[in-house]
């Protein structure tokens, strides 16, 4: 037989367990809510993976920048520009790979999606992509040229000699364009920027065929006409051309400096 004592204990366990189930269980945890996709998300992410392409591609990281270019991409929230701008540097890696269709692909993209697409001067005197580039430019002219029915009698005969040349410089097609260019200074240009254009142009196609002493020739008639002038920033640099130029250059300066010396009193 229990004692008092022990059954006062019991009951008091009794108590305690009756209350506990009649106390109020305490509230769940709320559950992590999963962050929302939005088309803003995206964007900002798209814009993300440019930046870090491009930041990439200047380091060196050529196969991670291609990927993250790519996914930026791949979303399809970019604005016109900055597809243009990916497109521009997946050509530049594809060209630096030796991928010359993919590299021209893509720049066919960026020209396509936006009508505004250039590359800057240093951009295009680059040895490996400029020429891609250029080639590329020139087939998308003329096939819009081409669609658009645009008559060849547009210009007179030599400034369109003068299109015409530049048009096949651009292709690559230098024996081609040095014809045409010829042909456009012969006849009689009007705007010595036009003259200048043709006899420039012809020096580089001449140049480029490693014919350089016509080259040196064509360079030296310029400054018969432009005194002055002088080569852009990215064309002066080019290894092709540049100690020809230089050579022309300085005998120009010799002769207008004898010329003077001359006249002088």
């Amino acid at each position: 037989m229990r004692s008092p004592a022990a059954l006062r204990f019991a009951g008091a366990i009794v108590v305690v367990a009756a209350l506990a189930s009649c106390a109020p269980m305490p509230p769940e945890a709320p559950k992590p809510v999963a962050p929302q996709i939005t088309e803003d998300t995206l964007r900002e992410r798209a814009r993300s993976q440019l930046t870090g392409g491009i930041k990439l591609y200047e380091a060196g990281d050529f196969e991670g920048a291609q990927k993250s270019l790519q996914a930026s991409l791949d979303h399809g929230l970019l604005g016109k520009h900055d597809q243009s701008v990916a497109r521009k540097h997946l050509a530049f890696i594809h060209c630096a790979a030796g991928r010359e269709p993919q590299c021209a692909a893509e720049f066919r993209r960026a020209f396509e999606i936006d009508q505004a697409f250039a590359l800057t001067p240093a951009e295009d005197g680059h040895p490996i992509w400029g020429p891609v580039y250029r080639t590329v430019r020139a087939t998308l002219i003329a096939e819009r040229e081409a669609a658009m029915g645009k008559p060849s009698q547009a210009l007179a005969n030599a400034e369109q000699l003068l299109a015409d040349g530049l048009v096949k410089y651009e292709a690559g097609d230098f024996e081609g364009s040095l014809r045409l260019l010829q042909a456009a200074f012969k006849d009689g240009l009007k705007d010595k920027k036009d003259q200048v254009r043709a006899l420039k142009h012809a020096g580089f196609c001449l140049c480029l065929m490693n014919r350089l002493p016509e080259c040196r020739v064509e360079f030296t008639k310029i400054f018969d006409i432009e005194p002055n002038f002088d080569l852009a920033p990215a064309e002066a640099g080019h290894p092709s051309w540049m100690k020809t130029f230089s050579g022309a250059r300085a005998q120009a300066q010799r002769a207008l400096a004898e010329k003077a010396r001359k006249k002088a009193p």
